[in-house]
C-alpha cells in the first residue's frame, strides 16, 4: 500500500508535524509526504492529483474550548459541506487505521496533559480513495509545540509499519463529537469503529447515509454500535430505520 501524508502550508501543526516526518525514512513504510498550498480540507479530490492508495492528512485541530488533545477521525458530510467537502458524501474510512492510530496516540502521548480521543465523522476534503485525519489540538500554543508533533511523527510511522488483522469492523451513531462512548468501547473490546454519525447530526441520518457509511468503510462493517444513551430525542426514529437494514445493531450499554 502507499500512503500520502498530507500536510498544508496554512497550518501551524501540520507543517510543525511535517518537520518531524523528515526525520523518518518514509520509503521504509512506501510512504510520501506532501505539502500543499491550500488548508487540508479544502484539498478535494487530491486524490486525482498524487498517485497513492491511502491518505493520511496530519493537519491542526481547534476547538472554542482550546483543550490541548491529539486526535483522529474520518473525513466526510453528514449535511451540508460547511467545511470542504460534499454535501452529504462520506470518504472511505479505514476503520483499523483509526482505531490503531487512536491505540498508539493513548501509547504514547499519556506523558503529555492532552485528551486523546477519537472525533466523529467531519468536514472535507472529498476523496474517493481511503483517508483519515490525525490532529494536535487545540489551539496555537499547541500547534507549534515540537513534543506533541513528534508523538504524531512516530504514531504516523509506526501505524504504517504495521500490518493489521481486521478487528470487528463497525459504524458508530449517537454520542457526542469527541466520542466518549466509542473511545472506551475500542480500548476495552476488539472492534473498530470507521465513521461515527454524533448527536447533533442525528437529524440528517436517514437510510441513504447509514447505507453510505456501511459502504464507505473498509473493511465493510458488519454491525452498527449505538451511542445508548448519546441518541437523545431522535432514539426511536434511528431504531425504526434500523429495522429495514440488514446488519446487527448493538447497544454501548450491552457491550
Amino acid at each position: 500500500m502507499k500512503t500520502a501524508i498530507i500536510a498544508s502550508k496554512k497550518d501551524l501543526a501540520g507543517m510543525n508535524i511535517a518537520e518531524e516526518l523528515k526525520k523518518y525514512d518514509l520509503s521504509k513504510v512506501n510512504a510520501t509526504l506532501h505539502i500543499i498550498e491550500q488548508d487540508t480540507i479544502f484539498s478535494d479530490n487530491i486524490d486525482k492529483e498524487i498517485n497513492a492508495d491511502f491518505f493520511l492528512f496530519a493537519t491542526r485541530h481547534q476547538s472554542k474550548e482550546g483543550i490541548p488533545s491529539l486526535s483522529c477521525h474520518s473525513p466526510g458530510n453528514w449535511s451540508k459541506a460547511e467545511a470542504g467537502g460534499i454535501d452529504d458524501k462520506l470518504c472511505i474510512a479505514p476503520a483499523d487505521y483509526i482505531k490503531n492510530a487512536f491505540l498508539l496516540l493513548n501509547k504514547y502521548g499519556k506523558k503529555l496533559n492532552h485528551e486523546i480521543t477519537l472525533e466523529c465523522t467531519h468536514h472535507g476534503p472529498y476523496l474517493e480513495k481511503p483517508c483519515m485525519f490525525i490532529e494536535i489540538g487545540s489551539k496555537k500554543e499547541d500547534w507549534i509545540k515540537k513534543e506533541p508533533a513528534k508523538i504524531i511523527a512516530k504514531v504516523i510511522f509506526e501505524l504504517l509499519s504495521t500490518t493489521y488483522n481486521s478487528n470487528k469492523i463497525g459504524f458508530g451513531i449517537g454520542g457526542p463529537h469527541y466520542c466518549s462512548t466509542f473511545n472506551k468501547k475500542i480500548i476495552e473490546n476488539n472492534i473498530a469503529i470507521g465513521h461515527i454519525c454524533p448527536k447533533y447530526h442525528l437529524e440528517n441520518l436517514s437510510k441513504e447515509m447509514i447505507s453510505q457509511a456501511i459502504e464507505k468503510t473498509i473493511p465493510k462493517p458488519t454491525f452498527i454500535l449505538l451511542d445508548w444513551k448519546g441518541l437523545g430525542k431522535q432514539k426511536q426514529r434511528i431504531m425504526e430505520i434500523l429495522k429495514n437494514i440488514n446488519i446487527e445493531v448493538i447497544r454501548s450499554d450491552k457491550i
